[in-house]
């Protein structure tokens, strides 16, 4: 492991345009890159605007590098950038994902759950479908066959950009867990099965 977190065999940074959702004559640029241990303080920020919603976790604050890193898999952790033109080389992380393992059983080795967060400001902006899309890449190419997600059913935004990108509703937590406030909060389970990986 480096400096700046695991490695792997990276796919080149992905470049996507979207129209701004209030300003249609702007054009924002995106970048989809490896996250690395150098991006952590924006990405813990973005991690903490989630936590504030109520509505994107359990958790109650962002756990430091060293934590976080130790409970995700190695591959398919992303960053979105957004460029203020591609030629500045600027750049700002407005969202990011990574996947953790949902057993130490082989059996399970290419099932994974993801988590998507997008920061405040550009959470209608189409960066949230961006990663979830490289990600379903990027975890394909290093074996990965399903993908879970557990949501809060209050989500609904965050059900419908993972039922946009092909996962389904298999079932409902009831009252999974409980909110430092006390609440007891159901989970929304999505799933999506690999059409690539896993079909032999």
């Amino acid at each position: 492991m480096g400096m700046d977190g695991p490695t792997e065999k990276v796919r080149p940074r992905v470049r996507a345009e979207r129209r701004h959702p209030t300003m249609p004559e702007r054009t924002l640029h995106f970048d989809m890159r490896p996250l690395v241990r150098s991006d952590w303080s924006e990405v813990a920020e973005i991690y903490r605007q989630g936590i504030l919603t109520g509505d994107a976790t359990f958790e109650t604050e962002p756990p430091g590098w060293e934590e976080w890193t130790r409970s995700k898999v190695e591959h398919s952790r992303i960053v979105a950038v957004e460029t203020a033109a591609p030629e500045s080389g600027r750049e700002r992380v407005v969202g990011f994902g990574a996947l953790s393992p949902t057993s130490s059983r082989c059996v399970y080795e290419g099932v994974c759950e993801v988590m998507v967060y997008v920061a405040e400001g550009w959470r209608e902006c189409g960066v949230g479908s961006l990663l979830l899309g490289a990600m379903i890449r990027s975890s394909e190419e290093a074996g990965v066959w399903t993908l879970l997600a557990g949501v809060f059913p209050e989500n609904v935004a965050s059900i419908r950009l993972h039922e946009a990108l092909g996962f389904r509703t298999v079932g409902v937590h009831r009252r999974i867990g409980r909110m430092a406030d006390g609440r007891w909060r159901d989970t929304v389970l999505l799933e999506r099965r690999s059409e690539s990986v896993g079909t032999d």
